[in-house]
């Protein structure tokens, strides 16, 4: 599945008219989609997001120089830096992103002592602040179409780590290794099942078409923020239960040892630590089920994990509360708060035939509410990031 047309041309023509040459090439990569396991990435679990068909296109050129350009049709002027002076501290706004992951590859053995400029310009229609990675996207193409065009070699699973540490130290933004994974190891109606202790994947079929069903995203419109706030609370939380349980990460504690945590911690941190090792198992659980029964079968742990999500780790908002029971009164068998929380998007997994129905249950609720219109959209597994022209 590659980006859609219009996309590449917008991207083309804004690097033509941006920096008056053609681009050498065209790269893409996709947002993603969480279909279960929140929060768990950087405790070392599991998650199982996938690829989705909203892409970010990158159109580079490398210069004769050290300079280094980024631009995109979010931002009036470009960016311009060298790569003398790439590093973090040098590094802000959404240029971090791009430039980040140009510093990052350095950091995994690229020579950019010896390495030419170059000149990108980002084009995407991957929702921003919705909680499909839109961020991971920019990285993930970026990161393809430095590895090309500075001749690296690196491969998936190594461009995956260097978007997570562009995003932790360039944008300072605690995530996992989930988002960049998922971008780049995606396939088409396939979900990656990640182990995010030891970065070892698998593809699960989702089979979500043969079923009859559809991911429908309801975008609540509520920003967030992962450099701020709530995000870095709650890993800080996870590493103090990790800490008191006597274990390097929450990945292992066991469903088994939650008694044994309810004593030894408190009230807030105990929930906290409830959420990870329990959304863990529902991951696993969701895997075997996919494979076992089937997607029809998913709904309740996808339920269970909001449920989770709202009371015990205390990420959700009201506009996801009202997406999520509207689209379950409405006929989806199965929806979730999906991303980083306190804001972003819900996931509804529901029968084609009803996807009009869920849609209008969760307009009227948020109208009811005086919220703000949601986005509703439907999603497909995708491949992952590639080269388009």
């Amino acid at each position: 599945m590659t980006a859609p047309t219009e996309l590449l041309e917008a991207a083309a023509s804004g690097f033509r008219s941006r920096f008056n040459q053609e681009p050498d090439g065209l790269w893409s990569a996709p947002g993603r989609v969480n279909l279960i396991g929140e929060h768990t990435d950087y405790n070392g679990g599991f998650v199982l997001p996938f690829a989705i068909d909203r892409r970010t296109v990158v159109a580079l050129r490398l210069r004769d120089d050290r300079v280094v350009r980024v631009a995109s049709s979010h931002a009036s002027e470009a960016v311009e830096i060298s790569l003398d002076e790439l590093i973090p501290e040098n590094l802000r706004g959404w240029s971090a992103y791009p430039l980040g992951v140009a510093w990052a590859l350095g950091q995994f053995g690229a020579d950019l002592g010896s390495m030419r400029g170059f000149e990108a310009q980002i084009e995407s229609d991957v929702p921003l602040g919705a909680g499909l990675s839109s961020s991971a996207a920019i990285e993930s193409a970026i990161a393809v179409a430095l590895n090309d065009s500075w001749g690296l070699g690196f491969d998936r699973r190594t461009l995956a780590r260097v978007g997570q540490l562009a995003e932790n130290r360039a944008v300072g933004a605690p995530t996992g290794i989930m988002d960049q994974s998922a971008s780049l190891l995606g396939e088409r109606d396939a979900a990656v099942f990640l182990d995010c202790r030891d970065l070892t994947s698998e593809l699960v079929p989702l089979g979500f078409d043969e079923a009859g069903l559809e991911l429908l995203i309801i975008d609540t419109k509520v920003d967030h923020s992962h450099a701020t706030g709530g995000y870095g609370d709650r890993r800080r939380s996870c590493e103090a239960g990790a800490t008191a349980l006597g274990v390097e990460l929450l990945r292992d504690v066991s469903v088994d040892d939650l008694p044994r945590a309810a004593e030894l911690l408190d009230e807030e941190t105990f929930r906290r630590v409830r959420h990870v090792v329990t959304e863990d198992q529902r991951v696993i659980d969701t895997v075997r089920t996919l494979r076992e029964q089937g997607p029809t079968a998913i709904g309740p742990l996808l339920d269970a994990s909001h449920v989770s999500m709202r009371d015990d780790f205390e990420i959700s908002v009201p506009e996801l509360d009202a997406a999520v029971e509207a689209a379950r009164g409405a006929g989806a068998i199965g929806a979730r708060m999906t991303g980083g929380g306190f804001g972003g998007a819900a996931i509804a997994l529901t029968p084609h035939e009803a996807i009009p129905a869920v849609t209008n249950a969760v307009l009227t609720a948020f109208a009811q509410r005086g919220f703000r219109a949601p986005e509703l959209f439907v999603v497909h597994a995708a491949d992952g990031a590639r080269r388009e022209r």
